[in-house]
This record gives structure tokens, sequence and C-alpha cells, in this order.
């Protein structure tokens, strides 16, 4: 199948989204690139293979998402001088990624305006790529300076506010680097990494399914999306049909999984704001949330439930009747927290005109997933290319535009409203059958996945070698894109108002440090 009129041909791989792959050359790289861009299409990853224990030198991919569904390109490069042409110029996220894909295996992007090393931090040599062939992952060397080149802020009456890596309290770490008059933002520069745990590395030699459970573990608080675009992307590469109730059951845990989420998240920003009493009453409607899936699942957050061929565990007839009760309860107590909200002129003054992304901007950045969909980018993969049973359950992208925090939270409680929606509609439609499939791997094959988690598109690529095992899986977590709109939402603000902006946006950390 061509796309955009360029002289390539991708195939369709076997999976129930529309996902193609192709190979390419360095001239049609640039112009897809560009072609897409165009089109309103969106950068959904960018990564780098070492494929030379196969004779193929080196490799760089890029995945779009376009009308037409997914693109997989793939460049490869010469052994020599591993370089391909740069794409930041048509979307600036693929600046992080491309700077990632220098430190992880030591391709270059070619006149890249911003060639610092991202992840490396100093722990390897500038020379030494922890994912090419030969290395092993596990050799040490002695920390070196690290001495990062922050871009300067100067005039006057301007200084500089530092924070973290290390923050107060239980999460995860990352710098920011702020440039301040007075008490207003003029710039934020973030500096991540810190979680870097050497996933991709890990990821080589595993079989699929001991990948399942690394995979599942990429983000914690996604380990349900990241599962099943894992699961997706092996069943795609053997050509295997997961039983109709297994993906019934997949979509049921990975709404919980949102509502989880989102439960959490409306009272933080509660108590960002100020407002203690939602986190009280929040935290105490995800406890119970968290409390049913172990009862049901067999784990609080739901991680392995998700493997594949289907899923670990069943649901009995009980436990599909405790979760709808469930459902009718916390539909109704969120209904009552939200009016609260919306009363609570305190906290609306908090929220409103807070940490805005415009549209144009977030449209340009290419915002996605919740915060997107806040500022008018309607995005959504389960209404978009609806798979089973999304294909039966209506699903409507929620939106809004003025982008700012209050429209983020208003995201969560009108995503919450649909999730717990589509759990009732699952239960009460739970085809029988089995829950799994065996799966046989397909040697030297490829296979992809692509789901809508609670933050963003979560997106997975996988490799298997001529022993069936795994040669590269690449994890791609919506963070990628939405990290670096954070750096414009601040400013204007005031630096009080950066843990409130931060938590609205509510990023992972590990899903993109790997």
């Amino acid at each position: 199948m061509e796309f955009f009129g360029l002289d390539c041909r991708f195939e369709r791989f076997d999976a129930p989204l529309p996902i193609h792959g192709a190979r390419v050359l360095a001239g049609q790289w640039s112009a897809l690139a560009l072609a897409v861009a165009e089109a309103k299409g969106r950068l959904v990853s960018l990564w780098g293979s070492d494929e030379r224990a196969t004779g193929d030198g080196f490799a760089v991919s890029a995945a779009y998402a376009t009308a037409d569904g997914l693109l997989w390109a793939k460049l490869g490069l010469d052994a020599a001088k591993p370089a391909y042409p740069d794409i930041s110029r048509f979307f600036p996220a693929a600046v992080r990624m491309q700077r990632a894909a220098r430190d992880l295996v030591g391709i270059e992007a070619e006149d890249a305006a911003d060639d610092r090393p991202w992840l490396r931090h100093g722990a390897w040599p500038a020379d030494y790529f922890p994912l090419r062939f030969g290395n092993t992952g596990q050799e040490r060397f002695q920390a070196q300076a690290d001495a990062y080149p922050f871009v300067p802020v100067e005039g006057d009456g301007v200084h500089e506010i530092p924070v973290g890596p290390v923050h107060a309290g239980t999460i995860e770490p990352g710098h920011f680097r702020f440039s301040v008059v007075g008490e207003k933002v003029l710039r934020l520069e973030e500096r991540l990494g810190y979680t870097h745990k050497g996933i991709e590395r890990r990821f080589m030699g595993m079989d699929t399914d001991e990948g399942a459970r690394l995979a599942g573990r990429v983000s914690g608080d996604s380990t349900v999306a990241y599962a099943w675009a894992y699961a997706m992307a092996v069943e795609s590469l053997a050509g295997v049909k997961v039983p109709e109730r297994a993906a019934w059951l997949r979509a049921l845990l990975l709404e919980r999984e949102r509502v989880a989420n989102h439960l959490g998240d409306l009272g933080a920003l509660g108590n960002d704001a100020a407002f203690g009493f939602a986190l009280a009453q929040f935290s105490r409607l995800r406890e119970d949330w968290l409390r049913l899936n172990r009862e049901c699942f067999g784990h609080r957050l739901l991680m392995d439930c998700v493997r594949p061929g289907g899923v670990a565990r069943d649901l009995d007839a009980d436990g599909c009747a405790q979760l709808r009760r469930q459902v009718a309860d916390i539909a109704r107590e969120v209904a009552e927290l939200k009016d609260i909200y919306e009363e609570h002129a305190g906290l609306q003054d908090r929220l409103v005109t807070t940490g805005r992304a415009t549209p144009e901007l977030a449209q340009r950045l290419g915002l996605t997933g919740l915060a997107g969909r806040a500022s008018g980018q309607a995005a959504d993969l389960r209404a978009d290319f609806p798979w089973p049973p999304y294909d039966g359950l209506a699903v409507t992208a929620c939106t809004h535009r003025n982008g700012d925090v209050a429209a983020r939270v208003a995201m969560r409680f009108d995503e919450c409203f649909a999730s717990l929606r589509m759990i009732d509609a699952l239960l009460a439609g739970l085809p029988g059958g089995s829950a799994r499939e065996p799966v046989l791997v397909m040697r030297d094959g490829a296979g992809a996945g692509w789901v809508e988690g609670w933050r963003g598109e979560v997106f997975v690529a996988l490799e298997t070698n001529a022993q069936g095992r795994i040669a590269r899986c690449h994890c791609h977590d919506p963070s990628w894109q939405n990290w670096p709109v954070l750096e414009h939402a601040i400013i204007g603000n005031i630096v009080p108002d950066f843990p409130l902006i931060n938590k609205s946006f509510n990023l992972s950390y590990s899903g993109q440090d790997l």
C-alpha cells in the first residue's frame, strides 16, 4: 500500500488497528516526514537500532500517526557513519528522541540544532553506546563530569532557580531550571533521564513471554496500556487473533486503569490548589477502586493481567456484579465532587487561565493524549480507529479548547464518566469463551502495538531474531511529546503555580527515560 504518493510500499501488520511498515530510502525518509506534517499528522516515536548482527548495518525508525493509521518507516544507515536527515524541523518533538537515539545507539541526526546528550548524564563515555551490537549493558565506567549546557537567559533582574532532580516527596527525579524576573517565569528548561534503567537493553535476548512482564513495568501507572500494546505487537508478529472475551477483558482493565489515574489526579490537583478536602475524598475513592482490582484481578495496579494471546486471569459472575455495583457508586460520588469543584470560587480562581497551552501551540508541538484533547487536539485511538471491543461502544473523544489547568481537570472528569459508562457496558455484555489463545512467535519477524492509555497513545515496536527471541523492543510513552509543551505552558505564570501546572499534565519520567 502506498501513502502520500511515495514510491515505497507499506505492508499492513496483522494488528486490530491499521498499522503499516516499510523500509525507505533517505529521500523518502524526509519526504514522508514532510508529507505527514503537511497532512496534520503526528510523530508518534523515533528510535534507532543496530542490525549489524544480521549484516544490515544500523537503522533509524519513525512512527507516524496519520488519518489512515500508523506508519512505521525504517531507514537503513551506513555502518561506518550512521547518520540520517533531521526531522525536527517538521516535528519539534523529535529533538529529544533524536538525542536519545544518539546516546543509546550512536546514530546522528544530520544538521540537528541540538546535539546535547539526553540520557547519558556522564554515566558512560561519549563513545560508548549501550544498544550497539557487542555491548552488553553490563559495562561499568568511572562517573564523568556532567556540565550540562543549559540555555542561558540574560537581562536586568533575571535570575535562575534550579529545582531537582531530588524533590521533597516520593516522586520521580527530574531537574527544572527556571529563569525568572521576580516570580514570573520567563523560561523553563527541563533535564530528564535520571530514571534511565536500561529497559531497551534488557529486552534484548528475552523470549516474548518474559518480555511481557518487563513491558508492563515501563511505567507503573500505565501497566495495562504497555502490556496491551506489547501483547498486540507479539500477536501481530505471530498472526494470532485473541479470543473475543479476552479483548473485552483487556478493555475493561484499560478503562479501570484510566479511572484509577483520573481519581488520583483529581485529588492531587485539588490539594495543589490548597483544597485538601478533594485529596481526602478522591484518595478514598481511588483506594476502594484499587482494592477491588486486587480482589478481582490479583493486583492493585493490574500488573501482569494482560499477556500475549489474551489475559492471565478471567472474571467470574460474582466479580462482574461487584464491579458493576462499584461503577454506580463511584459515578454518583464523582458527580457530587464535580459540582463541588465547579462551585468553589477559590479553586476555580487557581485553575482558570493557569498554565495555558493554546490549540495552536498544541498542534505545532505535537501535544497528545489527555493534555492534547484539553487543548483542542481531538485524537483518541479508541474513537479514531476503534478496534474490538471499542468498535461497539460508541466512543467519542472528550475535548476542551482552553488548554489551561481547568480544562485538564474538566477532561479528567469527562473521561472518568465516559470510562465508567464503558466499564458498565463491557461488564453487561461480556461474551463467553476462552480468555487466552496460545502464541507461537515467528523468527526474524516484526510487529507493532498501539493503544490509547490514560495519558495518551502508547506504542510498542517489536522485532525478533533468528532464534525467535527479542532482537529489539522499543516502547514509547506520550510524555516524550508532552514534556516540551510544559516548558511553554509555564511561561508568564508564577513559580508557585508550577506544581499545579506540572500535576495537571502529570507526565511520566520513567516511561520516557527507559
